[in-house]
């Protein structure tokens, strides 16, 4: 029997108090539907369906070509309204498996287990919880669940119940589509109630089934801004967690933000207060200090990075030394063993092997050879207002401190650059080139001073 998952995602979330719809808000840098999309694509499914509604059209930009079918709620009349949108599209004979946008920690393991019962039967999600109120009690006979009921409508004995509802279930879809068509919304909210099928199920003999989740954090929904971070540390502390297992030291866990994918090598060490986002790779034996924010970058084998540097697309060879309070913006590529320091902006440029600029300096849109010195206060002047210009600098030159390089130009191999200059011109390779006003004495110059009250 075929797969169709069906994702619940067309609420506002009021609560919010956001212009963003609910399932855009992000979790981990990403929308908390795409971590329910990845969960239903792990399951291989014949066909994910996304029931949209509030915010419909920017809901579905969000996810161009991701070989989803959509449905729209125009207007929200309850659960089973909503799953009733995507049932046109969705054939009888497969199983639907009925996720939400807004509840995205949920494992594919776990729902796998609840896929593992009977084809014909009916399976729902359930969570123990020490404190269940205001959750609807799932009311078992004989093992099978019979109904849900919920907390106003519940016996003192049902509120004692602490197995709940999370929504969460798996039913053949002919006869979902028959149960559907016969809910209905005499209920305080005027809603149509998908838990209401359940007891239509147990009704009409279908055993339904109700398995556990393994920890209510998994199954939890976010509604507010407090649930929200609550997810975020969850979710942070899940792939921090997995990356220790595998041998990453973390100076402290908690201290740690993923928005993305990290993928490390063996002996890495990740220090307080950095942030991982988009696709970041560490080598064997990278070390990370603290304040640090990487994104979408590469960092070779025993590279350091010093605290508050700021990487973005940028990648770094074997051997590096980074910052403190450097930044490498898109473009930036470093060498073996290249040093970038203190205060000092790469952007599209190429440093060759152990080359270095170790302080206050600017390169942008440069390709500097394997040894160069580059001196304190120099930078690249790539840009005439109008269009942006390459500088090269060959191997083994040295460039003093404080000197303008004006775009386009050329400093050959083995040549040196005396500080202060401004250069406009090709320098030769192995000459020496200055470029400098005389200096001139004033004598008796006296400095402006303030003028009396």
């Amino acid at each position: 029997m075929g797969l169709s998952i069906v994702i619940l995602a067309a609420g506002q979330g009021t609560r919010m108090r956001s212009s963003l719809p609910k399932v855009l808000q992000p979790l981990a840098g990403r929308p908390l539907l795409a971590h329910v999309i990845d969960c239903a694509h792990a399951l291989a499914p014949d066909d994910v369906c996304i029931v949209h509604g509030h915010g419909a059209e920017r809901v579905r930009s969000a996810f161009p070509g991701a070989g989803l079918r959509w449905a729209l709620q125009a207007e929200q009349h309850g659960t089973g309204h909503a799953l009733l949108q995507a049932m046109p599209g969705t054939p009888e004979g497969n199983r639907v498996l009925v996720l939400y946008g807004d509840v995205p920690l949920l494992e594919p393991g776990t729902l796998a287990k609840l896929l593992e019962t009977p084809a014909g039967d009916v399976a729902l999600l359930t969570v123990e919880l020490a404190d269940p109120t205001g959750y609807g009690r799932v009311v078992r006979e004989d093992d099978s669940v019979r109904r849900i009921v919920e907390q106003k409508d519940a016996t003192a004995d049902e509120r004692a119940i602490r197995e709940v509802n999370t929504g969460v279930m798996v039913l053949p879809a002919a006869r979902l589509k028959a149960w559907l068509s016969r809910l209905g919304n005499d209920n305080a909210q005027g809603e149509y109630y998908l838990t209401d099928v359940i007891a239509m199920a147990a009704a009409d003999g279908v055993r339904v089934h109700g398995v556990r989740a393994p920890e209510q954090e998994e199954v939890m929904g976010i509604n507010d801004r407090k649930q929200q971070a609550e997810a975020e540390r969850a979710l942070q502390r899940r792939q921090v967690e997995a990356l220790m297992a595998e041998g990453v030291a973390f100076a402290d866990p908690a201290r740690v933000d993923i928005r993305g994918t990290l993928t490390c090598g063996r002996d890495v060490f990740i220090d307080v207060n950095a942030v991982f986002e988009g696709s970041v790779r560490l080598g064997d034996g990278v070390r990370i200090e603290s304040n640090n924010l990487v994104r979408d970058s590469e960092v070779g084998d025993g590279t350091l990075v010093h605290s508050n540097c700021h990487i973005e697309g940028a990648t770094a060879a074997a051997g590096c030394e980074i910052g403190p309070f450097a930044r490498l913006r898109p473009g930036a590529k470093l060498a073996a063993g290249v040093k970038v320091g203190n205060f000092v902006e790469v952007k599209n440029s190429e440093l060759g092997e152990n080359s270095k600029a170790n302080h206050l300096t600017y390169l942008g849109d440069s390709s500097i050879g394997v040894n160069v010195n580059v001196g304190a206060g120099t930078i690249t002047c790539n840009y005439d207002g109008a269009n942006k210009h390459r500088t090269v600098i060959g191997d083994r030159a040295f460039i003093g401190s404080g000197v303008m390089l004006v775009a386009p130009v050329e400093v050959g191999a083995g040549a040196t650059v005396g500080a202060g200059s401004t250069i406009t011109k090709p320098v030769p390779a192995g000459e020496l080139a200055l470029e400098r006003s005389k200096q001139v004495v004033v004598k008796g110059w006296q400095r402006p001073a303030k003028k009396g009250k």
